[in-house]
């Protein structure tokens, strides 16, 4: 046995200011529309959503990200001439096979692809790249498979009921003359 591996600790325990619970590191599923939205801002925001930026736990070097689905991906604008002016190359590996695709092709073949490389080009370029990518969902339409899995926002619905209880509330009707008050 070496050196270094009798002074490691026993058992390693989790870290106390984050808390050992299971909640702090939960995964989310989050929805977004993409449709008249700018690609640019659009794939920031799915970037450090994928990250897990937006969460208090947030560590660098861990993997603490939520789910993103992304749907509409054939309405995304982009801004100024970028959909005349904008190239996507790749290259086969051959002799000569460096390859050009414009954006108004890339949009009629592949439109989910335009938003996977935006998003991939604003992570940080190591190894969890490929990991934060994995959680990435992208349709070209508003169909998509994970709609039971999507967070849904239960303020909305929070609020009618409180209103439809508070208007309840004030239609109760008055004592009567000979009732006593509580």
């Amino acid at each position: 046995m070496s050196k270094f591996a009798r002074s490691l600790p026993a058992r390693l325990t989790p870290n106390t200011a984050v808390g050992n619970t299971a909640l702090a590191y939960a995964r989310t599923w989050r929805s977004v529309d993409a449709s008249e939205q700018v690609l640019g801002r659009m794939a920031t925001r799915i970037a450090i959503t994928l990250m897990g930026k937006h969460k208090p736990i947030y560590d660098q070097a861990n993997d603490c990200g939520d789910y993103v689905v992304v749907t509409n991906a054939r309405a995304v604008a982009v801004s100024g001439r970028k959909a005349e002016q904008k190239l996507y190359r790749h290259h086969t590996g051959f002799p000569g096979g460096l390859k050009e695709i414009p954006y108004k092709t890339m949009m009629e073949n592949k439109p989910e692809e335009i938003i996977r490389r935006a998003v991939s080009g604003m992570l940080p370029k190591n190894r969890l790249r490929a990991k934060r990518l994995e959680r990435l969902f992208i349709f070209p339409e508003a169909e998509h498979p994970y709609e039971a899995n999507l967070l849904k926002d239960h303020a909305a619905d929070f609020g009618k009921t409180w209103k439809k209880e508070k208007s309840d509330a004030s239609e109760v009707p008055a004592p009567k003359e000979g009732e006593a008050k509580l």
